[in-house]
C-alpha cells in the first residue's frame, strides 16, 4: 500500500496514481487549480507525468473569484 497526504488528509492506495488522476477522481475543475507537490508548485503540463509516491504531500487549492 502507498500512503500519501492530500490537503492534510492521509490516503492509502495500491494503484500508481498521477496528480491528474487525483484531480479527476475528486472532481476538481482543472482550470481553477493550483497544485503544490511536496512544497513546490507543480505545473499543469506535469500533472499527468508526476506519480504520487510514498508519503508525498499534495495540496490542491481552488481559485475563487470575487468582487
Amino acid at each position: 500500500m502507498n500512503q500519501f497526504f492530500l490537503n492534510g488528509e492521509k490516503y492509502l492506495t495500491s494503484y500508481d496514481l498521477t496528480i491528474l488522476d487525483l484531480i479527476n477522481y475528486f472532481g476538481y475543475k482543472k482550470s481553477l487549480l493550483v497544485v503544490e507537490y511536496n512544497n513546490f508548485i507543480c505545473s499543469k503540463k506535469h500533472w499527468n507525468e508526476t506519480f504520487i509516491k510514498k508519503n508525498d504531500k499534495v495540496e490542491i487549492v481552488t481559485i475563487v473569484g470575487g468582487g
